[in-house]
């Protein structure tokens, strides 16, 4: 392919990604009923206790991404080196990507290609690790709550429960102990024919020490504790008579179903509000506030990142060289 088809083809490819992010933006904003409570109940609220709570969800939001930016940036110290300023542009570039692809795979795309050509699967790979890492965190304290969930809401027997807290542990330190010991990973594609051909891509897996997960794990976390206060600050402000322990024994389980099932972007949000309402409908019955939170979260965690990053998709260079 010469320069001037391969650069017909990136204008397409960024042209096709824009419409198709757009037109499933726009569709979803104009068909969502629970948005539209959302304005109704806060319309009951004072306009400062508002303004501040979407302020500080918004605020959070940016350094939820950012954080991602920066584990991002350290996944990828040993494959290329970017700045942290482009890190924060593939992400929010990815998030553009993501909005209308099954399970958010575009955000790979995203961001990989804001790497060399050689090292954007090295990239993928390590972007792989990184979602890991929160996956753990998302089973281990969602799996913890829903055994508080069982022990709390349903009549169960006392052995019964004991072997549910058994198996709890056990998949925590499942989870846990695959994570700390990604390398393993390598060892076990290796083995299996028809992936050997890929064998050198999967190397970088051995590159992560113990050291390197623990730091990635860290900012896992600490994106877990910031999209957790969003739906706690979201919640508190239309219903401040729940209590605290229990709500986000319910947000954690939220976390621990989502990260469990297929699912579009834009279809999430539905996702979202049948889980939401189905768990929270044990502590209360106002179940439109629920899925009334539920739409904000996803409007300000995944639409707003999906719009802001949509300049960053015209530096994207999918045959060339980006540099820092």
């Amino acid at each position: 392919m010469n320069q001037k088809s391969k650069k017909v083809v990136s204008i397409l490819v960024k042209v096709a990604v824009l419409v198709l992010a757009t037109v499933f933006i726009v569709y979803k904003l104009n068909n969502n009923t629970n948005l539209h409570n959302f304005n109704m109940l806060i319309g009951n609220l004072t306009a400062e206790k508002v303004y501040f709570t979407l302020v500080g969800i918004f605020l959070l939001m940016l350094l939820n991404w950012f954080l991602e930016a920066l584990k991002w940036k350290y996944l990828v110290r040993q494959i290329e080196k970017i700045s942290v300023a482009k890190a924060v542009e593939s992400v929010f570039c990815g998030l553009t990507w993501a909005i209308f692809t099954p399970n958010r795979i575009g955000e790979y795309g995203g961001r990989v290609f804001f790497l060399s050509p050689r090292r954007r699967v090295f990239g993928a790979i390590a972007m792989g690790i990184g979602a890991i890492g929160q996956m753990v965190i998302t089973n281990v304290l969602g799996a913890i709550a829903v055994l508080w969930f069982i022990r709390t809401f349903l009549v169960i027997s006392t052995e019964l429960y004991y072997i549910l807290f058994v198996a709890t542990l056990i998949f925590c330190l499942f989870f846990l102990l695959f994570y700390f010991n990604i390398r393993w990973l390598n060892r076990v594609l290796n083995k299996i024919a028809f992936l050997k051909r890929f064998r050198k891509f999967f190397m970088i897996l051995a590159s992560y020490r113990r050291g390197n997960l623990l730091v990635v794990f860290n900012f896992c976390i600490a994106r877990f504790i910031v999209f957790t206060s969003q739906y706690y600050l979201i919640i508190n402000m239309l219903l401040p008579e729940l209590p605290v322990f229990s709500m986000i024994m319910m947000i954690f389980i939220l976390f621990f179903i989502q990260s469990a099932l297929p699912s579009l972007d834009l279809l999430d949000v539905g996702v979202r509000t049948m889980t939401a309402t189905y768990f929270f409908s044990f502590i209360t019955q106002q179940e439109v506030a629920i899925m009334a939170s539920t739409a904000c979260i996803w409007l300000i965690n995944l639409i707003v990142p999906a719009i802001i990053g949509i300049p960053f998709v015209f530096k994207l260079n999918f045959f060339g060289t980006n540099r820092s």
